[in-house]
């Protein structure tokens, strides 16, 4: 039986196995007017015990943050917050989202933080990641910055996003990584080997975003037909031809979910679960029932022979970005 709690890191907060990302509330996937309002889909996360709250400055930007604040207006006991800084949103010529530019000066980061207080509506935030390396910048002098967080009580916890095990080990030896932060599902699974061994031998919680392949893995999407807004036009496994071959995964998928009377979105988000007790998976909504059905993956146990098959997935063609 699968764990429906996890420990994020040694002495570290009690969490829900399967969190909740919020990036989705209000950007990146196209028009929410369709969506579940974020009052509604967090308060019956934290119902659930789905407790793990994820969100950035730069989702919106600024707005994501918002809404996560007024989500948890008197709630802020109940939840342990995590958010992100150091990113900084680039639109394209036509105004959709493209790939952010990093800054992980330490001046922008301490104007980051406070900016993610005031917009969260918090006096402190559990967890505090850097969202990038920023390659004009040393890991060691961000790093240093946001130690300084720590010790003013305005963050709990350092995390970091798509490291390497070189740039951890380099955070790592400026103030302790409690979390790491990379894509992780059954069509992203190379830091299997890098990231997720470090994470266990530092202790660290690995929290794979993207465990549902953006909405792929669900089965939801047959063709590439996304709006001008939705980030995914532009990704390459969404483009046709790729989609097209991908869908072989989603089938492998789904024939694993009919023998457990269960979706194949469960069967992904169990799968990530099975990695290790040290993952924690994000996956995000902006709908309630979705969220019903990716916090009940959490009671969904593979069995050796679902884990090979799974394992044996094709790699999917297109790369991430």
């Amino acid at each position: 039986m699968v764990e429906q709690t996890r420990r994020l890191w040694q002495d570290g907060p009690e969490v829900g196995a399967i969190g909740l990302g919020c990036m989705g509330m209000t950007w990146a996937y196209g028009s929410t007017a369709d969506a579940d309002g974020p009052d509604e889909v967090i308060g019956r996360a934290l119902e659930l015990g789905v407790n793990f709250v994820d969100t950035a400055d730069m989702y919106g930007p600024f707005t994501n943050e918002e809404v996560v604040g007024a989500a948890l207006k008197g709630r802020r006991e109940e939840v342990v917050l995590a958010t992100k800084g150091g990113n900084v949103v680039r639109l394209t010529d036509d105004g959709a989202p493209a790939m952010p530019a990093q800054d992980g000066r330490p001046e922008h980061l301490r104007e980051a933080i406070d900016g993610s207080l005031r917009r969260l509506g918090v006096d402190h935030v559990d967890l505090y990641y850097l969202h990038r390396p920023d390659p004009k910048v040393p890991v060691e002098d961000s790093i240093g910055a946001m130690s300084e967080m720590v010790a003013q009580g305005k963050v709990l916890a350092l995390g970091v996003s798509e490291f390497t095990v070189e740039q951890l080990d380099r955070a790592q030896a400026v103030h302790p990584i409690k979390a790491v932060q990379s894509e992780l599902s059954l069509w992203t699974r190379e830091h299997l080997a890098t990231t997720l061994p470090w994470c266990v031998r530092n202790d660290a919680a690995f929290v794979p975003f993207s465990p549902l392949g953006r909405g792929f893995l669900t089965g939801r999407f047959r063709e590439a037909a996304f709006a001008r807004d939705d980030f995914r036009a532009r990704m390459p496994r969404f483009q046709e031809e790729n989609l097209r071959a991908n869908l072989a995964i989603v089938d492998r998928v789904e024939a694993v979910a009919a023998r457990h009377d269960a979706t194949a979105a469960q069967v992904a988000l169990a799968w990530t679960l099975a990695q290790g007790e040290h993952v924690v998976p994000i996956p995000g909504t902006r709908r309630r029932s979705r969220l019903e059905e990716n916090a009940a993956a959490a009671a969904l146990t593979l069995t050796d022979t679902d884990l090979a098959e799974l394992d044996a997935l094709p790699a999917p063609e297109g790369t991430r970005y």
